[in-house]
Protein backbone atom coordinates (compact mmCIF):
# COMPACT_ATOMS: atom_id res chain seq x y z
CA UNK A 1 0.00 0.00 0.00
CA UNK A 2 1.34 3.39 -0.93
CA UNK A 3 2.16 5.47 2.18
CA UNK A 4 -0.33 8.22 2.88
CA UNK A 5 2.28 10.99 2.58
CA UNK A 6 3.38 9.74 -0.85
CA UNK A 7 -0.23 9.38 -1.98
CA UNK A 8 -0.99 12.94 -0.92
CA UNK A 9 2.14 14.23 -2.64
CA UNK A 10 1.43 12.46 -5.94
CA UNK A 11 -2.21 13.57 -5.83
CA UNK A 12 -1.19 17.17 -5.25
CA UNK A 13 1.43 17.09 -8.02
CA UNK A 14 -1.10 15.64 -10.47
CA UNK A 15 -3.73 18.25 -9.58
CA UNK A 16 -1.23 21.08 -10.04
CA UNK A 17 -0.07 19.72 -13.40
CA UNK A 18 -3.61 19.19 -14.71
CA UNK A 19 -4.74 22.57 -13.37
CA UNK A 20 -1.87 24.33 -15.14
CA UNK A 21 -2.57 22.52 -18.42
CA UNK A 22 -6.30 23.25 -18.12
CA UNK A 23 -5.71 26.94 -17.42
CA UNK A 24 -3.38 27.32 -20.40
CA UNK A 25 -5.75 25.46 -22.73
CA UNK A 26 -8.78 27.41 -21.48
CA UNK A 27 -7.08 30.74 -22.19
CA UNK A 28 -5.98 29.57 -25.64
CA UNK A 29 -9.40 28.14 -26.56
CA UNK A 30 -11.21 31.24 -25.31
CA UNK A 31 -9.05 33.57 -27.41
CA UNK A 32 -9.46 31.38 -30.51
CA UNK A 33 -13.25 31.15 -30.07
CA UNK A 34 -13.56 34.90 -29.52
CA UNK A 35 -11.48 35.66 -32.62
CA UNK A 36 -13.57 33.25 -34.69
CA UNK A 37 -16.85 34.78 -33.47
CA UNK A 38 -15.63 38.31 -34.18
CA UNK A 39 -14.61 37.23 -37.67
CA UNK A 40 -18.01 35.59 -38.31
CA UNK A 41 -19.83 38.67 -37.02
CA UNK A 42 -18.12 40.99 -39.48
CA UNK A 43 -20.79 43.10 -41.16
CA UNK A 44 -23.55 42.14 -38.71
CA UNK A 45 -24.58 45.32 -36.90
CA UNK A 46 -26.61 43.55 -34.18
CA UNK A 47 -23.61 41.45 -33.18
CA UNK A 48 -21.70 43.53 -30.63
CA UNK A 49 -18.40 42.74 -28.91
CA UNK A 50 -20.29 42.06 -25.67
CA UNK A 51 -22.45 39.42 -27.35
CA UNK A 52 -19.39 37.80 -28.95
CA UNK A 53 -17.70 37.78 -25.54
CA UNK A 54 -20.73 36.13 -23.93
CA UNK A 55 -20.88 33.52 -26.72
CA UNK A 56 -17.20 32.69 -26.23
CA UNK A 57 -17.83 32.23 -22.49
CA UNK A 58 -20.85 29.99 -23.14
CA UNK A 59 -18.88 27.84 -25.59
CA UNK A 60 -15.86 27.38 -23.32
CA UNK A 61 -17.25 24.78 -20.81
CA UNK A 62 -18.31 22.38 -23.57
CA UNK A 63 -14.96 22.67 -25.36
CA UNK A 64 -13.00 22.10 -22.16
CA UNK A 65 -15.17 19.10 -21.33
CA UNK A 66 -14.21 17.55 -24.65
CA UNK A 67 -10.52 18.28 -24.01
CA UNK A 68 -10.45 16.54 -20.61
CA UNK A 69 -8.64 13.41 -21.91
CA UNK A 70 -5.94 15.67 -23.36
CA UNK A 71 -5.70 17.53 -20.06
CA UNK A 72 -5.35 14.29 -18.10
CA UNK A 73 -2.74 12.96 -20.53
CA UNK A 74 -0.54 16.05 -20.66
CA UNK A 75 -1.01 16.70 -16.95
CA UNK A 76 0.21 13.18 -16.17
CA UNK A 77 3.09 13.46 -18.68
CA UNK A 78 4.20 16.73 -17.12
CA UNK A 79 3.97 15.29 -13.60
CA UNK A 80 5.96 12.13 -14.43
CA UNK A 81 8.50 14.15 -16.43
CA UNK A 82 9.15 16.43 -13.45
CA UNK A 83 9.41 13.45 -11.10
CA UNK A 84 11.91 11.81 -13.45
CA UNK A 85 13.88 15.02 -13.98
CA UNK A 86 14.50 15.50 -10.26
CA UNK A 87 15.08 11.74 -9.75
CA UNK A 88 12.02 11.46 -7.54
CA UNK A 89 10.78 8.43 -9.46
CA UNK A 90 14.07 6.68 -8.80
CA UNK A 91 13.79 7.44 -5.09
CA UNK A 92 10.21 6.17 -5.01
CA UNK A 93 11.14 2.95 -6.79
CA UNK A 94 14.19 2.48 -4.57
CA UNK A 95 11.94 2.62 -1.51
CA UNK A 96 10.15 -0.50 -2.75
CA UNK A 97 7.06 1.15 -4.23
CA UNK A 98 5.98 -0.51 -7.47
CA UNK A 99 4.76 1.32 -10.55
CA UNK A 100 1.23 0.06 -9.90
CA UNK A 101 1.28 1.67 -6.48
CA UNK A 102 2.58 5.11 -7.41
CA UNK A 103 0.24 5.51 -10.41
CA UNK A 104 -2.89 4.66 -8.42
CA UNK A 105 -3.31 8.14 -6.79
CA UNK A 106 -3.37 10.04 -10.13
CA UNK A 107 -5.58 7.36 -11.69
CA UNK A 108 -8.04 7.67 -8.80
CA UNK A 109 -8.03 11.47 -9.14
CA UNK A 110 -8.57 11.20 -12.92
CA UNK A 111 -11.49 8.79 -12.52
CA UNK A 112 -13.06 10.95 -9.80
CA UNK A 113 -12.64 14.02 -12.02
CA UNK A 114 -14.36 12.15 -14.86
CA UNK A 115 -17.30 11.23 -12.64
CA UNK A 116 -17.67 14.83 -11.46
CA UNK A 117 -17.39 16.08 -15.04
CA UNK A 118 -20.10 13.72 -16.28
CA UNK A 119 -22.57 14.17 -13.43
CA UNK A 120 -22.00 17.77 -12.32
CA UNK A 121 -20.04 19.77 -14.90
CA UNK A 122 -21.80 18.35 -17.98
CA UNK A 123 -25.24 19.76 -17.08
CA UNK A 124 -23.65 23.20 -16.68
CA UNK A 125 -21.76 22.84 -19.97
CA UNK A 126 -24.92 21.63 -21.76
CA UNK A 127 -26.90 24.61 -20.51
CA UNK A 128 -24.11 26.97 -21.60
CA UNK A 129 -23.96 25.25 -25.01
CA UNK A 130 -27.72 25.72 -25.37
CA UNK A 131 -27.33 29.43 -24.62
CA UNK A 132 -24.53 29.62 -27.19
CA UNK A 133 -26.64 27.96 -29.90
CA UNK A 134 -29.54 30.31 -29.23
CA UNK A 135 -27.29 33.35 -29.59
CA UNK A 136 -25.63 31.87 -32.65
CA UNK A 137 -29.02 31.21 -34.29
CA UNK A 138 -30.20 34.72 -33.53
CA UNK A 139 -27.15 36.78 -34.42
CA UNK A 140 -25.07 34.69 -36.84
CA UNK A 141 -27.30 32.20 -38.64
CA UNK A 142 -30.38 34.43 -38.65
CA UNK A 143 -32.83 31.67 -37.78
CA UNK A 144 -33.79 29.66 -34.73
CA UNK A 145 -34.37 25.93 -34.48
CA UNK A 146 -37.31 24.76 -36.60
CA UNK A 147 -37.75 21.33 -35.01
CA UNK A 148 -38.69 20.22 -31.51
CA UNK A 149 -39.41 16.72 -30.21
CA UNK A 150 -41.71 16.14 -27.23
CA UNK A 151 -43.51 13.12 -25.78
CA UNK A 152 -46.65 14.45 -27.50
CA UNK A 153 -44.97 14.28 -30.92
CA UNK A 154 -42.91 16.36 -33.32
CA UNK A 155 -43.34 20.10 -33.85
CA UNK A 156 -42.07 22.01 -36.89
CA UNK A 157 -42.44 25.60 -37.91
CA UNK A 158 -41.86 27.29 -41.23
CA UNK A 159 -42.36 30.66 -42.90
CA UNK A 160 -43.50 31.05 -46.48
CA UNK A 161 -43.97 34.64 -47.54
CA UNK A 162 -46.59 36.27 -45.31
CA UNK A 163 -47.74 32.91 -43.90
CA UNK A 164 -46.42 31.13 -40.84
CA UNK A 165 -47.14 27.41 -40.40
CA UNK A 166 -46.81 25.30 -37.27
CA UNK A 167 -46.80 21.57 -38.00
CA UNK A 168 -47.47 18.84 -35.47
CA UNK A 169 -47.13 15.09 -36.09
CA UNK A 170 -47.51 12.17 -33.71
CA UNK A 171 -44.76 10.20 -35.47
CA UNK A 172 -42.05 10.89 -38.03
CA UNK A 173 -39.46 9.12 -40.11
CA UNK A 174 -36.18 11.01 -40.17
CA UNK A 175 -34.89 8.93 -43.09
CA UNK A 176 -37.39 10.26 -45.66
CA UNK A 177 -39.11 13.03 -43.62
CA UNK A 178 -42.46 11.26 -43.59
CA UNK A 179 -44.93 12.57 -40.99
CA UNK A 180 -48.00 10.71 -39.70
CA UNK A 181 -51.19 12.03 -38.07
CA UNK A 182 -50.41 15.60 -39.05
CA UNK A 183 -52.01 18.85 -37.92
CA UNK A 184 -50.96 22.15 -39.52
CA UNK A 185 -51.89 25.55 -38.07
CA UNK A 186 -51.46 28.32 -40.63
CA UNK A 187 -51.26 31.98 -39.62
CA UNK A 188 -51.24 35.12 -41.72
CA UNK A 189 -48.68 37.65 -40.59
CA UNK A 190 -47.45 36.93 -37.10
CA UNK A 191 -50.49 35.75 -35.17
CA UNK A 192 -53.74 35.87 -37.20
CA UNK A 193 -55.10 32.33 -37.54
CA UNK A 194 -56.06 31.55 -41.16
CA UNK A 195 -56.79 27.83 -41.44
CA UNK A 196 -56.06 24.36 -40.14
CA UNK A 197 -55.10 21.21 -42.03
CA UNK A 198 -55.60 17.69 -40.65
CA UNK A 199 -53.86 14.97 -42.67
CA UNK A 200 -53.19 11.28 -42.36
CA UNK A 201 -49.61 11.75 -43.57
CA UNK A 202 -47.24 14.29 -45.08
CA UNK A 203 -43.98 13.79 -46.99
CA UNK A 204 -41.38 16.48 -47.59
CA UNK A 205 -40.73 16.90 -51.30
CA UNK A 206 -38.87 19.50 -53.31
CA UNK A 207 -40.55 22.77 -52.35
CA UNK A 208 -43.69 21.43 -50.68
CA UNK A 209 -45.24 19.03 -48.21
CA UNK A 210 -47.25 16.36 -50.09
CA UNK A 211 -50.17 15.67 -47.72
CA UNK A 212 -52.76 12.89 -48.10
CA UNK A 213 -56.33 12.49 -46.84
CA UNK A 214 -56.56 16.14 -45.78
CA UNK A 215 -59.37 18.07 -44.10
CA UNK A 216 -59.06 21.84 -44.43
CA UNK A 217 -60.85 23.99 -41.86
CA UNK A 218 -61.29 27.77 -41.90
CA UNK A 219 -62.95 29.97 -39.25
CA UNK A 220 -66.71 30.07 -39.80
CA UNK A 221 -66.66 27.58 -42.71
CA UNK A 222 -67.33 23.85 -43.05
CA UNK A 223 -64.37 21.50 -43.43
CA UNK A 224 -63.30 20.60 -46.95
CA UNK A 225 -61.74 17.23 -47.80
CA UNK A 226 -58.78 16.83 -50.18
CA UNK A 227 -57.34 13.52 -51.28
CA UNK A 228 -53.98 15.25 -51.59
CA UNK A 229 -52.82 18.72 -50.68
CA UNK A 230 -49.51 20.42 -51.39
CA UNK A 231 -48.35 22.87 -48.74
CA UNK A 232 -45.57 25.11 -50.01
CA UNK A 233 -42.35 25.15 -47.98
CA UNK A 234 -38.81 26.39 -48.24
CA UNK A 235 -37.53 23.70 -45.88
CA UNK A 236 -35.25 20.91 -46.99
CA UNK A 237 -34.65 17.56 -45.32
CA UNK A 238 -31.10 18.59 -44.43
CA UNK A 239 -32.33 21.78 -42.74
CA UNK A 240 -34.82 19.82 -40.65
CA UNK A 241 -32.21 17.23 -39.61
CA UNK A 242 -29.62 19.91 -38.82
CA UNK A 243 -32.19 21.63 -36.60
CA UNK A 244 -32.57 18.47 -34.49
CA UNK A 245 -31.43 19.12 -30.94
CA UNK A 246 -27.67 18.71 -30.59
CA UNK A 247 -26.60 16.13 -27.97
CA UNK A 248 -24.15 18.70 -26.60
CA UNK A 249 -27.06 20.86 -25.39
CA UNK A 250 -28.74 18.06 -23.41
CA UNK A 251 -27.31 17.27 -20.01
CA UNK A 252 -26.32 13.78 -18.92
CA UNK A 253 -29.35 13.21 -16.72
CA UNK A 254 -31.87 14.17 -19.42
CA UNK A 255 -30.29 12.25 -22.29
CA UNK A 256 -31.99 8.86 -21.66
CA UNK A 257 -35.43 10.47 -21.61
CA UNK A 258 -34.71 12.51 -24.74
CA UNK A 259 -33.42 9.42 -26.59
CA UNK A 260 -36.59 7.50 -25.73
CA UNK A 261 -38.80 10.44 -26.75
CA UNK A 262 -36.97 10.89 -30.08
CA UNK A 263 -37.20 7.19 -30.93
CA UNK A 264 -40.89 7.07 -30.01
CA UNK A 265 -41.43 10.01 -32.36
CA UNK A 266 -39.67 8.15 -35.18
CA UNK A 267 -36.31 9.92 -35.19
CA UNK A 268 -32.99 8.17 -34.96
CA UNK A 269 -31.02 9.06 -31.83
CA UNK A 270 -27.71 7.34 -32.61
CA UNK A 271 -25.69 10.53 -32.08
CA UNK A 272 -27.34 11.07 -28.72
CA UNK A 273 -26.77 7.45 -27.67
CA UNK A 274 -23.08 7.66 -28.56
CA UNK A 275 -22.77 10.93 -26.67
CA UNK A 276 -24.43 9.36 -23.62
CA UNK A 277 -22.16 6.30 -23.69
CA UNK A 278 -19.10 8.52 -24.19
CA UNK A 279 -19.99 10.47 -21.06
CA UNK A 280 -20.30 7.21 -19.12
CA UNK A 281 -16.90 6.07 -20.43
CA UNK A 282 -15.21 9.42 -19.70
CA UNK A 283 -13.91 8.52 -16.19
CA UNK A 284 -12.24 5.38 -17.58
CA UNK A 285 -10.85 7.37 -20.51
CA UNK A 286 -9.17 9.83 -18.12
CA UNK A 287 -7.74 6.96 -16.10
CA UNK A 288 -6.45 5.36 -19.31
CA UNK A 289 -4.61 8.56 -20.21
CA UNK A 290 -2.75 8.42 -16.88
CA UNK A 291 -1.79 4.76 -17.46
CA UNK A 292 -0.42 5.59 -20.92
CA UNK A 293 1.60 8.51 -19.52
CA UNK A 294 2.98 6.31 -16.75
CA UNK A 295 3.90 3.50 -19.15
CA UNK A 296 6.02 5.87 -21.22
CA UNK A 297 7.50 7.54 -18.12
CA UNK A 298 8.98 4.31 -16.72
CA UNK A 299 11.23 3.61 -19.67
CA UNK A 300 12.99 7.00 -19.70
CA UNK A 301 13.73 6.56 -16.02
CA UNK A 302 15.61 3.38 -16.81
CA UNK A 303 17.01 3.84 -20.29
CA UNK A 304 16.98 7.57 -21.06
CA UNK A 305 15.27 9.33 -23.95
CA UNK A 306 12.63 11.12 -21.90
CA UNK A 307 11.69 13.71 -24.50
CA UNK A 308 11.28 11.24 -27.35
CA UNK A 309 9.19 8.76 -25.42
CA UNK A 310 6.99 11.41 -23.81
CA UNK A 311 6.37 12.82 -27.27
CA UNK A 312 5.33 9.30 -28.30
CA UNK A 313 2.92 9.24 -25.37
CA UNK A 314 1.40 12.50 -26.60
CA UNK A 315 1.08 10.92 -30.05
CA UNK A 316 -0.88 8.07 -28.51
CA UNK A 317 -3.22 10.64 -27.01
CA UNK A 318 -3.83 12.18 -30.42
CA UNK A 319 -4.48 8.72 -31.83
CA UNK A 320 -7.19 8.35 -29.18
CA UNK A 321 -9.06 11.28 -30.69
CA UNK A 322 -8.59 10.03 -34.25
CA UNK A 323 -9.87 6.62 -33.17
CA UNK A 324 -12.84 8.31 -31.48
CA UNK A 325 -13.75 10.09 -34.72
CA UNK A 326 -13.36 6.87 -36.70
CA UNK A 327 -15.54 4.77 -34.40
CA UNK A 328 -18.09 7.61 -34.24
CA UNK A 329 -18.38 7.50 -38.02
CA UNK A 330 -18.88 3.74 -37.86
CA UNK A 331 -21.55 4.16 -35.19
CA UNK A 332 -23.42 6.88 -37.09
CA UNK A 333 -23.40 4.75 -40.24
CA UNK A 334 -24.95 1.84 -38.36
CA UNK A 335 -22.02 -0.52 -39.00
CA UNK A 336 -21.19 -0.71 -35.28
CA UNK A 337 -23.59 -0.55 -32.29
CA UNK A 338 -23.42 2.86 -30.52
CA UNK A 339 -22.22 1.34 -27.25
CA UNK A 340 -19.25 -0.38 -28.90
CA UNK A 341 -18.45 2.67 -31.03
CA UNK A 342 -18.38 4.92 -27.96
CA UNK A 343 -16.46 2.52 -25.70
CA UNK A 344 -13.90 1.16 -28.20
CA UNK A 345 -11.39 4.07 -28.01
CA UNK A 346 -11.34 3.99 -24.22
CA UNK A 347 -10.92 0.21 -24.10
CA UNK A 348 -8.12 0.40 -26.68
CA UNK A 349 -6.26 2.99 -24.60
CA UNK A 350 -6.69 0.99 -21.40
CA UNK A 351 -5.37 -2.21 -23.02
CA UNK A 352 -2.45 -0.34 -24.65
CA UNK A 353 -1.43 1.37 -21.43
CA UNK A 354 -1.78 -1.70 -19.21
CA UNK A 355 0.09 -3.92 -21.70
CA UNK A 356 2.97 -1.43 -21.96
CA UNK A 357 3.11 -1.01 -18.20
CA UNK A 358 3.13 -4.77 -17.62
CA UNK A 359 5.94 -5.21 -20.12
CA UNK A 360 8.09 -2.43 -18.67
CA UNK A 361 7.40 -3.24 -15.04
CA UNK A 362 7.33 -7.02 -15.03
CA UNK A 363 9.31 -7.78 -18.15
Amino acid sequence: MTPFVLTRYLTWRFLISCGTVMGALAAFVFIINLAELLNRSSGKEEMTFGIALAMAVFKLPLTMNKLLPFIALFGAIWMFARLARFHELEAIRASGVSAWQFIMPPIAVAILAGIISTTVVNPVAANAASQFEQLESRYLRGRASILAVFPTGVWLRQADGDEQAVIHALRASSADMQLEDVIVFIYEGQDRFARRLDARSAALDDGYWRMSDVYESKPGEASVHHDTYDLATTLTADEVKDSFTSPDTIDFWDLPRFIQTAEDAGFTAVRHKMHFYSLIALPLALGAMVVIAAAFALRPMRFGGTGRLLATAAGVGFLFFFLSDFTEALGLSGLVPPLIAAAAPTLACILTGVTALLYLEDG
